[in-house]
């Protein structure tokens, strides 16, 4: 038989977060990788134009300090006869012309717009007479701007220094900057746009298949007939293409996973059916020995030491007989047969119970804690008394005498019933409490440096079904069983969902018969 079901943790789509990262993290690598090649493709240009202007340029002022230069010019007057410089023909606006003789500039200035020269003050004449006089272009800042200057020694004795601006320059490279910064701001955002678009596309598979793996981690597998019919459609389960690989190998693990499911579920329902089966079978001899023992007590005489064993007969196929009811409830529960609802009244039903059990164990102390009114759920009675039975027996059977138990009734937090049965006996071991509810699970094995109670029930054992009882009755009811054991406190809480509470028909009778400590 199948053990009990365990509260299915959370759904948790296991793909679809990282598919999304996947998304984003292809997202940032491309435009990383765009923003890298719009760069190089920057930095290339822009060293490629600024060679291209500096030689550009180079040539200019190589083409005006021969003007400068040029024997042929007429003497309009200049130092020892020579013309200024900045007086030949062809000179450009901002050009820069200096003489230098004997560490001094005698002439030398800036052509202006309108042919009118702008002298050179104190910082320039000092920045021209530390050139190097090689003939090679330099660059060098002056009182109007950048400029490209080149320093030839003349025949003459003297060294002609020519200087053309670099603003043009500038602002050429400047331009091409900004529009190759805007080209690449457009074409980054387009091809971002553009690529967010493709790879959303090409990553709608995965999706799909996180879907799919959602919807089947919702499902609960654990118990019970399942049928698991959910699969990757064809289009993304073709083997032929990336995506598709996993989701072919998707579809084939949950091919398994269903095959062994069917296989559990029918080797389940034939364990099942065998123990249904059996019970039954084993009802009728059970009834037969307990017949035939009971009729030979009445009508033979026997030994003292006959008579015990005829007594240990009877007890015997009492407690069979107990088992295979117990057996035969599981199965009904189960194959999930329908309840008998009524309404039930918890307080009245509490009150009975406890009071049978004070009969039993007198030696016990038994406390009620009721609530004001009676509190009553929607549920089959028979069964929430037996499971009231099977808790009140238990801390009967595995507490020593002397020992008090309170079972209390009240409204639980989230607008339900629960019921409560708290002992002050040795405790269930704490490697023991997980397993409490299992199946054939010992109770009297569970509790430390206790001895049972005497009675019938201390020397016969129990079956190890009636906590798998309960919290299947439980299940049924909608509801749950929790318990809390240290030494000294034991707790089982029966919790009973806000939909199962009814208004009770009949108000709580025979409170004078609320039994006490």
């Amino acid at each position: 038989m199948s053990s009990p079901r365990a509260t299915p943790a959370p759904a948790r789509s296991w793909l679809k977060p990282d598919t999304w990262h996947l998304r984003t993290r292809l997202i940032l690598l491309a435009m990383a990788l765009l923003v890298a090649i719009c760069g190089a493709v920057g930095l290339f240009s822009y060293a490629s134009m600024d060679s291209f202007l500096t030689g550009q340029l180079d040539e200019q002022l190589s083409q005006a300090a021969k003007r400068s230069n040029d024997p042929g010019r007429p003497p309009l007057g200049g130092f020892n006869g020579r013309p200024d410089p900045l007086d030949s023909r062809g000179q450009s606006v901002g050009t820069l012309n200096a003489r230098i003789l004997d560490g001094q500039i005698p002439s030398g200035g800036f052509l202006d717009s309108d042919t009118t020269r702008l002298p050179l003050d104190a910082e320039d004449k000092q920045t021209l007479l530390a050139l190097t006089q090689n003939g090679l272009p330099v660059n060098r800042s002056l009182s109007n701007g950048d400029y490209r200057i080149v320093a030839v020694q003349t025949g003459y004795g003297d060294v002609l220094v020519t200087g053309l601006p670099l603003a043009a320059k500038e602002s050429t490279l400047a331009s091409l900057v900004w529009t190759f910064v805007f080209v690449s701001l457009g074409g980054l955002a387009l091809i971002g746009l553009a690529g967010t678009v493709l790879i959303r596309r090409t990553m709608k598979p995965l999706e799909q298949l996180s879907e799919v793996a959602t919807r089947v981690a919702r499902l609960r597998l654990d118990a019970g007939e399942v049928a698991l019919a959910v699969r990757v459609p064809p289009s993304n389960s073709n083997p032929g293409t990336e995506v598709g690989s996993v989701g072919h190998a998707l579809n084939l693990m949950l091919d398994n996973v269903a095959n062994a499911l069917e296989a559990r579920q029918k080797s389940e329902t034939k364990v099942r059916q065998f123990v249904a089966d059996a019970s039954h079978e084993l009802r009728t001899p059970l009834t037969a020995i307990r017949g035939y023992t009971e009729l030979m007590r009445m009508t033979e005489s026997f030994t003292p030491d006959g008579r015990k064993s005829l007594a240990r007969v009877q007890s015997q196929s009492e407690r069979m007989t107990t088992l295979v009811e117990d057996l035969l409830l599981l199965a009904r529960l189960d194959e999930g047969q329908p309840l008998k609802l009524s309404e039930v009244d918890l307080t009245q039903l509490v009150i009975e119970t406890v009071s049978d059990e004070k009969v039993i164990a007198p030696d016990h102390h038994w406390r009620l804690e009721l609530p004001d009114e009676p509190l009553a759920v929607t549920g089959d009675a028979s069964q929430l008394r037996q499971v009231l039975v099977n808790l009140l027996s238990n801390a009967r059977k595995h507490t020593p005498p002397g020992t008090t138990v309170v079972t209390a009734v009240r409204k639980s937090a989230n607008g339900g019933a629960a019921v409560t049965v708290t002992d002050d006996g040795g405790g269930i071991p704490a490697e023991f409490v997980d397993h409490v509810f299992s199946r054939f699970a010992r109770a009297d094995a569970a509790r430390k440096g206790t001895a049972p109670a005497s009675g019938a029930g201390a020397s016969e054992g129990t079956s190890g079904l009636g906590l798998a009882i309960v919290q299947s009755i439980m299940e049924a009811h909608g509801g749950s069983v929790e318990v809390t054991s240290r030494a000294g406190r034991t707790e089982f809480a029966l919790l009973f969902p806000a939909g199962a509470l009814a208004r009770p028909t009949e108000a709580r009778a025979q409170q004078g018969d609320t039994p006490s400590s």
